[in-house]
């Protein structure tokens, strides 16, 4: 029986492309955004902007649920493309040893963060809150950006410093709307976009270096949630001066090793002109 030729959607996402990546994370982000005036319509308004400052079930509706609802919405659209197993088996690009660093700047960052919070103040409903919503997040953003973006622009034949920049670049620019739906000023969004940016760099290089998109989820996931709870109920220690240099941590972190991976790609280009590989850079 012969085999059925790919459907024009199926061909059309084949192609790869950074213009599809970030077409795709644009309808992901007004999907989200659709998902949220919903849930805000049907349960009115949570405690706090996004659950941020309201009760444990404040958390799940206001800022899981449409998270939940999208990570739906990625999940039918990998199943549509037949991209299920591609997004989630072994990588088909290798990491190097020093890309460990970025896993354990924020390994470190999240056990400080997680030995530094007021757990009697903050509750164990708000901490299991916000331990699951950060499951959820780290799910849909690492499948979005470390899942969706690198491997279209993989698709498209871009070498890896591409991938790393335009993964972290898309991953950033998500978090530019946080000045339209939050509270927080330009200045604070602002150095928000610059950290995201290079941390996500660094979820960039957990996958090289893990090679299976899960690592990075799994890392993500616990970033969120321990900052925020520091943030919010910090307990009074010593740990807790790596949680609130965090930022400068990841990005002083981030722009060494986009370096080191520019060095290092860039060498490889030049051993496989000599072996006569073919060399995407």
């Amino acid at each position: 029986m012969p085999e059925q030729s790919p459907s024009a959607w199926k061909r059309f996402w084949e192609r790869g492309g950074a213009w599809r990546a970030l077409l795709l994370a644009a309808v992901y982000y007004g999907l989200y955004q659709l998902m949220g005036l919903l849930v805000g319509a049907v349960f009115g308004d949570g405690g706090g902007i996004r659950g941020e400052e309201g009760s444990a079930m404040d958390v799940l509706i206001a800022t899981a649920l449409p998270i939940i609802l999208a990570s739906v919405l990625l999940v039918v659209f990998a199943l549509s493309l037949g991209w299920l197993k591609e997004l989630f088996g072994r990588q088909p690009v290798p990491g190097r040893r020093w890309m460990w660093v970025a896993v354990g700047v924020v390994l470190a960052i999240n056990v400080s963060g997680f030995l530094s919070i007021d757990y009697a103040r903050a509750g164990a409903g708000l901490v299991a809150a916000w331990l699951f919503t950060g499951l959820i997040v780290g799910f849909a953003e690492e499948v979005l950006t470390r899942g969706f973006v690198v491997t279209l622009m993989r698709k498209a034949g871009h070498g890896e410093i591409a991938v790393a920049l335009v993964s972290s670049g898309i991953f950033a620019a998500l978090h530019i709307g946080n000045l339209f739906t939050s509270d927080q000023g330009l200045a604070t969004t602002s150095l928000q976009v610059i950290y995201t940016f290079w941390f996500g760099l660094c979820m960039y290089l957990t996958l090289r270096v893990t090679g299976h998109l899960i690592w990075p989820i799994l890392l993500h996931a616990t970033t969120d949630p321990t900052l925020l709870l520091h943030g919010q109920d910090p307990a009074s220690n010593l740990f807790g001066i790596v949680p609130a240099l965090s930022t400068y941590l990841i990005i002083l972190t981030g722009v060494i090793l986009l370096i080191v991976l520019i060095v290092s790609e860039r060498r490889r280009a030049k051993q496989d002109a000599v072996t006569g590989a073919p060399i995407a850079v």
